[in-house]
Parts: structure tokens; C-alpha cells; sequence
């Protein structure tokens, strides 16, 4: 079995010994394991990240295969999580992942503790769910990065990064922002998002009017989405780092 040094001696020829060992005492949860949270995850924990929480409530299904990094023919009908949680061990076995099947919401919020964390990753889809995990994240000391919508998408040369407030033509951070307004309730601190100004429109007819709005997404996307935010965490144990903190 590959010792440590040997998975990541690429990245500790950039970033240098001392940098590897903080990130190996990071501690991340990243809440959604989709199309964004699975490549966050996997980007993380191949650049050194140890400790990762993993929550997400769903299974895989045939849908997911297109665009999140667990799912194949072969994983259909299996927990998200679970199978997520393999293949990060199969990447570092010496990591500790924590795989937790459960929806993030107002009636579940303090089971995770995140006071315990120096990250917190958001990629939920749900608006009620998101909305409630922004606001309790900046209530904590953990550093907060957070994904905007990332389906009905195709241009990479569109997705940003920006401080929540000044995120433009997105959706998701449209609606966020009148929820919150309209509540009167508003995130604590500034916290940075990935996001595109892009908007495409479905081509072909979604699920019946009984369910949910599905839209049209494509992994090239959701993976830069993923990674982007990957980066984020760490980039900023870096800059830290560079402060002397």
C-alpha cells in the first residue's frame, strides 16, 4: 500500500511539507454529494484533506450517472454516501470519512456541530434547507463556501467566484437573497460562492407536473463547480498559512 508521501508528493512539491500537515488537521463537511459535493469531495481528499464529513440523504439513481462521480451502472440503488465514502478510501485509505445519510434541515441542524469544523462546503439543492445552513454556518467559527445553482449550464469560461451579495444572474442566489429579505433574517458574515451567470432554457419536456422541476445538467459543469470550491478550502489554508495564522 502507497504511503502518504508517495500519494501526495506532487502536491507537496508546490505547496511544501508544512502546508501538507495543515491540511491533513483540516476538518471539512461538505453537505450535498451530487454533482458538485462528489467532485468537491474528491478534490479535497486528493490534495491531503484527512477528515471529511459527508451528508447527504439520498441513493443513486440512473439520473445521477451522467454527472456525479459515484454514480455508474453499478452503484445505481446503493447510498450516496457510502459509496462515496469507498472511493475516497480507495484514494487514501489512511483518511478519516465520515458518511452521513441525512437531510440538513431546521429540525436536524444541531446534530452536526459545526463549531467542529474549519470548513463547511455547501452543495444542497434544496432552497429551504440552503437558505437554513447558510445562516447556521455563519453563526459558527468554520469558514463557509457555497455552491449556486449549476444546472442549465454549458459555457466553463462563465463560472465565478464572488462574495454572496454580488453574485449576478443566478437564480438560486436571487431567490436566497428574497428569502432572506423577506424574513428578515440574514447570514451573519460574508461568505464566497461559485457560480454562472449563464442560463440556458430545457429542450426537451421534464418530469409531470407532479414532481419536482427537473433541469438539464451536464458534469463539465457540476466538476468545475465541484473543483472550484475544492480550490477554495484550499486556498484559503494557504493564504492562512502565508498570514501566519
Amino acid at each position: 500500500m502507497p504511503e502518504d508521501n508517495d500519494i501526495f508528493q506532487r502536491a507537496e512539491l508546490l505547496l511544501g511539507e508544512e502546508f501538507m500537515q495543515r491540511v491533513a488537521d483540516k476538518r471539512v463537511i461538505i453537505f450535498g454529494v451530487g454533482g458538485v459535493g462528489s467532485w468537491c469531495a474528491e478534490g479535497l481528499v486528493r490534495t491531503g484533506i484527512r477528515h471529511l464529513t459527508i451528508v447527504d440523504s439520498d441513493i443513486v439513481c440512473v439520473s445521477n450517472i451522467n454527472r456525479q462521480l459515484m454514480a455508474t451502472t453499478k452503484t445505481v440503488g446503493r447510498v450516496k454516501v457510502e459509496v462515496l465514502r469507498e472511493r475516497l478510501l480507495s484514494i487514501n485509505p489512511e483518511a478519516e470519512i465520515i458518511a452521513i445519510q441525512q437531510v440538513f434541515s431546521e429540525e436536524t441542524a444541531s446534530a452536526f456541530c459545526l463549531d467542529s469544523y474549519d470548513y463547511v462546503v455547501d452543495a444542497i439543492d434544496s432552497l429551504k434547507d440552503k437558505a437554513h445552513l447558510l445562516l447556521t454556518a455563519c453563526q459558527t467559527k468554520a469558514t463557509l463556501f457555497s455552491s449556486m445553482g449549476a444546472a442549465l449550464k454549458m459555457d466553463p469560461t462563465r463560472i465565478k467566484v464572488a462574495e454572496f451579495w454580488k453574485v449576478q444572474g443566478d437564480p438560486l442566489a436571487r431567490a436566497l437573497r428574497n428569502r432572506f429579505k423577506r424574513n428578515g433574517v440574514f447570514p451573519k458574515r460574508k461568505f464566497r460562492c461559485v457560480f454562472s451567470d449563464e442560463l440556458l432554457k430545457n429542450k426537451c419536456q421534464g418530469p409531470t407536473a407532479s414532481q419536482a422541476q427537473v433541469n438539464g445538467s451536464l458534469v463539465h459543469i457540476t466538476a468545475i463547480f465541484g473543483f472550484t470550491l475544492a480550490g477554495l478550502v484550499i486556498r484559503d489554508i494557504a493564504d492562512r498559512q502565508n498570514k501566519g495564522c
